[in-house]
């Protein structure tokens, strides 16, 4: 409407500047002369025909000499190849192989309890005595007879080696004094069992049964005792990451509860799936030097299952998927010192993911120009300027 608008000025300020014989264009429309409104008509196309080429002529040249262009705004970043380590996150529990509950091996009454809970002890170290029914009187007078069976023996073999005596007596001696001997060995390892030993050195936890109660053999709890020395934490993995999450691999582990995060590694790596759940056991050393990480705390796993020493890494929020299913990206190219340049759209190849960034296999080579800002609005081939975020951020 505007350009039609001036047109008509132009063409009324021509026709106030042409011919003074020619008749008004009032004059014409009374005239009633259908001929002569045809021709005036004509005349008037003619006339807006010519300031129609003029008016493109102008433009054209007005959109050469005008530095202020109205084109879009965008924000770029260099692409750059680094060190990409992808990281698998995954919950797990600590544990320790030295977490036992002692139960013992005799039944009886446990009549001693030697340590306190909290107290550290060393492996073989005497942990309760339970009463053994009689036994050490029957020992002792086992132990009597074997002696007696031993010297009987030694006599009768000095006698044989000088010929004196039948064979049948040496060898009757002999087999009193081992059966004597085997029954003081027997009745001593049974007397043993009485006896509650730590099988590692460790923490004594907690006393579950109390001194004076009746035990039973391989039921009753006495105690509970740890090593937080040999920490590990235990998890399950899905079986697609069996190639990459292999023993030697970095591992972070961050203890929500505490506040702390270590770097560590995968000490063992399973290789047995397990066909309910389609995963693989792994085994995250610990190490523990304060004695803070205690059994059964809930740890959080990054373990690195794939590393890039020359990754292009990009923000997931600037790739657009075409109709076909394709990925792609805007680059800027043929940019001049004004910050104006050209978008070429580019199909891109990608790979894992960590964060908000994804690795980019194909389509980018290190240092190209890549939109940001504004990548979502440009289209392939439009002149855009670059702008800086902080110098904008500035001026406002």
């Amino acid at each position: 409407m505007k350009n039609i608008k001036i047109l008509i000025i132009l063409a009324l300020i021509i026709s106030s500047c042409g011919s003074k014989n020619e008749k008004s264009l009032d004059a014409v429309l009374a005239s009633n002369n259908l001929s002569e409104l045809k021709e005036r008509r004509s005349q008037i196309d003619t006339k807006q025909q010519e300031l129609n080429d003029q008016m493109a002529l102008l433009n054209e040249k007005i959109a050469k000499l005008d530095t202020i262009k109205k084109v879009p705004l965008i924000t770029t970043f260099k692409a750059k190849e680094e060190v990409f380590k992808h990281q698998l996150e995954i919950q797990g529990n600590v544990t320790t192989k030295d977490l036992l509950v002692v139960t013992p091996e005799y039944n009886g009454i446990l009549t001693k309890v030697y340590v306190k809970e909290g107290q550290q002890v060393k492996k073989g170290q005497i942990l309760a005595k339970i009463d053994d029914g009689g036994l050490s009187q029957q020992l002792a007078q086992l132990e009597i007879q074997a002696n007696l069976a031993k010297t009987t023996f030694e006599r009768q073999k000095r006698l044989w080696d000088q010929n004196i005596g039948s064979e049948i007596q040496y060898l009757q001696a002999k087999s009193s004094s081992e059966s004597q001997a085997e029954a003081v060995n027997q009745l001593k390892q049974q007397i043993s069992k009485t006896t509650v030993t730590a099988p590692f050195s460790g923490t004594i936890d907690d006393i579950i049964t109390e001194q004076g109660s009746v035990v039973m053999a391989g039921q009753s709890q006495l105690m509970r005792i740890v090593n937080l020395d040999n920490m590990y934490i235990e998890t399950d993995i899905p079986e697609s990451y069996i190639g990459s999450v292999t023993k030697g691999k970095d591992v972070t582990v961050e203890f929500p509860i505490l506040g702390e995060t270590i770097e560590t590694k995968v000490r063992q790596a399973g290789d047995y799936i397990n066909p309910a759940n389609r995963t693989f056991k792994v085994e995250v050393s610990v190490p523990n030097t304060d004695n803070n990480i205690k059994p059964n705390l809930t740890a959080r796993l990054k373990i690195n299952d794939y590393t890039s020493e020359k990754a292009i890494l990009i923000p997931q929020s600037i790739i657009s998927e075409n109709a076909d299913g394709e990925q792609y990206i805007y680059i800027l190219s043929n940019k001049n010192n004004n910050g104006e340049g050209d978008v070429k759209r580019v199909i891109i190849k990608t790979g894992k993911t960590q964060g908000d960034v994804i690795e980019v296999l194909e389509g980018i080579e290190d240092g190209a120009e890549i939109v940001q800002e504004g990548a979502r609005s440009v289209k392939d081939g439009q002149t855009v300027r670059v702008v800086d975020m902080q110098t904008e951020s500035t001026n406002n």
